[in-house]
């Protein structure tokens, strides 16, 4: 492969130096541009990563102009107006999670990213997990029969710090809720081995933060293909993340996906199809300093886009499959009870 693939990335903040990170180890790319309304980190990390040109205002990076594709890492809030504008531009986009906060915001980058022929991929990293292949493996050969249920557990820490030193965090216009920002990845995972939300029933509360936004959540979900789920969730683990678990219970095996990242296999009692003795599990999460996130793939994504954008078919999520989280979501907040 002759050809580097320029990125320019936007939103400086941890996922968006996650991102730094694993475009400049990839021998196939170049960062081009960084964008953040904090200047100083502008600075260091231009520094840091020999990036020649930096911006404060993302409307002056979309005019410089010179790049492939442009990594939006903002506050989600943020994810349409500029994907929109970056679209206008002819330029691709790679979307942190969540694609947008509404269905309707996600419509509007689609139909965007349509009328002017470029890419619009979303970031899905924990689908390169090893658990997470080996038991979509296991559903779709038909291993587990049929389907009954699905447990899925996020239960985590994010203290007071988390949300009062953020000028973002816990805002319902720029994060939207916690399915929004710590259950969305595993949303994906359901919906894309269970097909759509149906309908659900849902309870949530505040207990602890004073935000906006639920911390604690828990909802009863039928989705299309008649499976029922049970999706529990909290930012309100004592002390630090507890449990990312998903549990599927079929009529010839069960299998839990678990650790606190869904990257180990805590049970698998499969007919015929036991687990490989040799498989090793090492995917690690992502690391925020005083908090943890899921799957650090993020360098497996890159190197999937870089792919799709040198016409090599690359394995990315595109916005008319990223938009099935945000109707998912959607219908589960409106499930209010």
């Amino acid at each position: 492969m002759n050809a580097k693939v320029k990125f320019a990335v936007v939103g400086l903040g941890n996922i968006g130096r996650r991102h730094l990170a694993v475009i400049d180890s990839d021998t196939n790319c170049k960062i081009v541009a960084i964008c953040d309304i904090d200047e100083s980190l502008c600075k260091h990390y231009s520094e840091l990563y020999n990036i020649s040109t930096y911006f404060t205002d993302f409307e002056e990076m979309i005019k410089f102009g010179e790049f492939d594709v442009v990594s939006i890492c903002t506050p989600h809030g943020l994810h349409c107006n500029m994907t929109i504008l970056a679209a206008k531009s002819k330029k691709n986009v790679l979307v942190e999670k969540p694609m947008a906060l509404s269905v309707q915001d996600c419509e509007l980058m689609i139909e965007s990213a349509r009328e002017n022929n470029i890419y619009l991929m979303v970031v899905k990293q924990n689908r390169f997990n090893k658990p997470i292949a080996l038991t979509k493996q296991a559903i779709e050969s038909g291993k587990l029969g049929k389907i009954y249920s699905v447990v899925c557990n996020v239960l985590w820490n994010r203290n007071i710090e988390y949300y009062s030193k953020s000028d973002w965090r816990g805002k319902r216009n720029l994060e939207g809720g916690v399915l929004f920002t710590q259950v969305s990845h595993f949303l994906d995972l359901l919906i894309w081995w269970f097909g759509d939300v149906k309908k659900a029933k849902t309870f949530t509360q505040n207990f602890k933060h004073k935000i906006e936004i639920e911390d604690t959540g828990a909802s009863i979900i039928e989705f299309e293909s008649g499976v029922l789920g049970s999706l529990n969730w909290s930012t309100c683990v004592y002390g630090k993340n507890y449990e990312g678990s998903i549990t599927i219970v079929g009529d010839k095996g069960t299998i839990k996906i678990g650790g606190q990242y869904l990257n180990k296999i805590d049970y698998w009692d499969v007919e015929s199809y036991p687990l490989p003795e040799d498989i090793v599990f090492d995917d690690k999460p992502n690391s925020y300093g005083k908090y943890q996130g899921t799957s650090s793939n993020h360098n497996i994504v890159v190197e999937e886009v870089v792919k799709k954008l040198l016409n090599e078919r690359g394995n990315v999520v595109e916005g008319n499959e990223g938009i099935k989280t945000i109707d998912a979501i959607e219908k589960i907040y409106k499930s209010i009870i």
